[in-house]
């Protein structure tokens, strides 16, 4: 049975290789273990599955700031969710 520190070192040179389904996976780990840091290293490498997961992550607990730093890292929708949000909390205050 192989571990899954060496599934994850042979994912990583895979990605390092430029194999976008690696970096998908390795995002994917990093989700379910919960590792944001692995998740917004993965982002400012390319994975536009990390910036999926963490802009999910952020538009459910309507953090602001991290939608702003998921967008300005290059992931478009997380730019979206932002406006989403942003107009949603105006709306809440003008009833």
């Amino acid at each position: 049975m192989v571990s899954t520190d060496t599934d994850r070192d042979i994912l990583r040179e895979l990605a390092d290789a430029g194999n976008e389904t690696a970096l998908d996976r390795l995002a994917d780990l990093a989700d379910a273990a919960g590792d944001l840091g692995e998740l917004s290293e993965l982002l400012d490498e390319g994975s536009l599955r990390a910036g999926f997961l963490l802009t999910r992550r952020a538009a459910a607990s309507g953090d602001a700031r991290e939608l702003q730093r998921i967008s300005d890292a290059g992931y478009d929708e997380a730019g979206i969710e932002l406006n989403r949000l942003l107009k949603a909390q105006a709306d809440e205050h003008r009833d």
